[in-house]
Formats: C-alpha cells, structure tokens, sequence
C-alpha cells in the first residue's frame, strides 16, 4: 500500500499520521512514514524551523527533489509507505508547488487523500506555532487549493491511485477510519446524512444523531460532514459584528483562538460554498449514503433542505440511497422514489445492511471496539 497525503499547513498531519501508523501497527499492518518537511530540514541543518518555505524557489525545489529521491529508494523496501507532504505552498513566495510529476509517478500511490481541518482550530496551531501572517480568507483558500492540486495530482500521475478528501475531525478522531480506508477495502464506503443546523446543540435529537453516526461507522468507512464543522462560524462573525466587536474567541476548549470580526466575516461565503462542494465531493467517492431524518417532539420530520439535496445529488450520482425516516407521518415521493430503501430505525437498517451482505462478515468493529 502508497500513499500520499497532503494537506495545508497547520493541520498537524505528522502528529494525524503517526497515530494512523501505530493503529495499523496494532492490526498487523507494517507502515512507513515518511514526513518531507522533516527530512528537508534535516537535509538542510543551517535552516532556522519554521523558515524552510523562505529559501529561495530553487533551493526549495532541489531540496525537494533530493529528498524526494530518498524516500523513493527507502520506501521501495518497506511493505507500506505514507508520504506526508504538500501539493502546494503558499508562502511569502505566493502560490507554488510542492511536488514533481515524474517522482509522484515513481512512487505510484494507491491511494492519494487531501486532510483538512475546521479553519478555526488550524488558525490556531498556527498562531501557538508562531505563524501569525495568514488570514482565515488566506487558509481557506488554500485548503481548496490542496484538494484541487491533488486530484489533479491523482489524475495526471495516472496508475490506480484513487482521490479521497479526509477530514481529520476533532482531536484526530478519524485516524482509525483512514486505516480501514487503506487496509480493509471490503468495508463498503458511506457518506452520512442527517440535518445539522436545524440542530443546535442543546436539542433533545442529539443523542439520536449521535447514536447514529457511531452506529454506521462500526460497520462502515464514514465520510461524516460533522468532522468538519465551520457554519457556526458565520453566526458567530454575524452576532460579534451587529455587537460591533473587533475581535472575538472561538474554537473549542483547549484550542480557542482570537480572532478579528472582519476576517470572519470576509470567510462567510467560502464556508458556505466549500460546505456545498465539499459534501457532494463526500457523496461521489462514497458507495452510498444513508440519511437519517429525525422527528420533533411532535412527530413531524425533522429534513433539512441540505439532506433533501444530498439525496438527490447521491441519487443523480447513481449511488444507493437509504433514509432511516423517524416520523409517524408518511415520506413524500421526493424520498421514497429516490431511496433504495426506508427504514423506520437506526437497528433496523443495520438489520438489513447485516441480512443483505453490505457488512462483511464477521461484523465490523475490529478497528473501533465498544
């Protein structure tokens, strides 16, 4: 197994793929990890940390390159390999790339996957790193950059290699998915569904939603849009400026950042636009989706207008659609007709998906025990 992730800066990834490493590692699975911006600063020991992206270009790229021909050399004797990388910078240099065609061509991946984070807890380990010049517009931007130079990556090497964008989620959380991802191929890929900002956090469907999550993801590889949660960023820049603050905290505890109003209030379109792109880019490298819609205190249903349209984009994409409907009151048309099944509960469709062979046997859980 070949792969390369990459990813911008201020996600950690070392940190990601280390524990990626060591629970494959636990399941028998030997792999090598080989992080290119270590090995270029131990290459080059007269580069402060931290500045190795203000050398000039073509020291940078020779840099690149003799590394890069190492790691081809070391990872040819290795059962399996991860590469953690860039697909591009942008520095004070501006935007530029961090790779070469021929060497990516060498390495052959199997499996190419762009991580990506909440952009507020990437602002922060960049701020407690001491990088303090981008702008949240400035991060955002790059993020999608990295997806795009990586599939095009993905595509132009040619090979087998297949494109993932991979969410790391809160503390790292999804570590143990990205291992079934790349060693248990068996596990069917499911994008999950349900409403999330008809949701706020002291509803009495949360422990639903949540049940429900953690029950799909013991019997599949999830691509969960909760891993990544931004939108309530534009309430927060909204209600800072109507109050006419400057500045204001968030993230979550531990990792709570300062940040100005207008840079939050200049990133509201993107969050928007990439939550839209990006959950439908979920839904095209997933097998199917599963969409679980709530009932109120009142029995009517709880469906968003972003599931309705998550079913529609899973059905248009010819992906199997199932809906977990929780209200007494009958599904329109727009959901039975699109769905390949409805059913009345979370143990229900499990039932199914157990009776029906899309888990294989024995169940899932190996890689997330009880």
């Amino acid at each position: 197994m070949r792969v390369v992730v990459t990813g911008q800066v201020g996600l950690d990834k070392a940190g990601f793929l280390q524990r990626v490493v060591a629970l494959a590692e636990e399941h028998g699975e030997e792999v090598a990890l080989f992080n290119i911006g270590d090995l270029m600063y131990a290459e080059a020991p007269d580069v402060a940390p931290g500045r190795i992206l203000d050398l000039p270009l073509s020291r940078l790229h020779s840099l690149r390159r003799s590394v890069f021909k190492d790691v081809l050399a070391a990872s040819a004797r290795c059962p399996h390999a991860l590469i953690n990388t860039h697909a591009t910078f942008r520095w004070r240099h501006g935007l530029f790339p961090a790779f070469d065609f021929d060497q990516m061509q060498a390495f052959d991946a199997d499996l190419y996957v762009t991580l990506l984070d909440n952009v507020d807890r990437v602002q922060f380990r960049l701020v407690r790193d001491g990088h303090v010049h981008h702008t949240l517009k400035d991060l955002m931007v790059w993020r999608e950059e990295e997806m795009l130079a990586t599939e095009l990556m993905s595509q132009v090497v040619g090979g087998h290699g297949r494109f993932y964008v991979w969410a790391r989620g809160a503390d790292g959380d999804t570590a143990a998915a990205l291992v079934r991802l790349m060693f248990q191929p068996r596990f069917r890929k499911m994008y999950l569904s349900f409403p999330m900002t008809h949701l706020p956090a002291s509803s009495q469907l949360l422990p639903e939603v949540e049940s429900f999550r953690r029950e799909m993801k013991n019997h599949f590889t999830c691509f969960d849009p909760a891993d990544v949660e931004e939108k309530e960023l534009c309430a927060l820049a909204l209600q800072a400026a109507q109050e006419g603050l400057r500045s204001l905290e968030v993230g979550p505890a531990g990792q709570r950042v300062v940040v100005h109003t207008d840079q939050l209030m200049d990133i509201i379109t993107d969050i928007d636009g990439q939550i839209y792109a990006r959950d439908f880019k979920l839904i095209d490298q997933a097998d199917m989706i599963c969409s679980l819609i709530p009932a109120d205190s009142d029995g009517r249903p709880v469906l968003s207008s972003g599931v309705e349209r998550e079913l529609q984009h899973a059905h248009e994409a010819t992906r199997e659609a199932f809906v977990i409907w929780r209200s007494p009151a009958a599904p329109s048309p727009f959901i039975t007709e699109t769905a390949t099944a409805v059913f009345s509960s979370t143990a229900q469709a499990v039932q199914y998906f157990l009776d029906h062979d899309y888990v294989p046997r024995p169940p899932a859980g190996s890689l997330f025990p009880d």
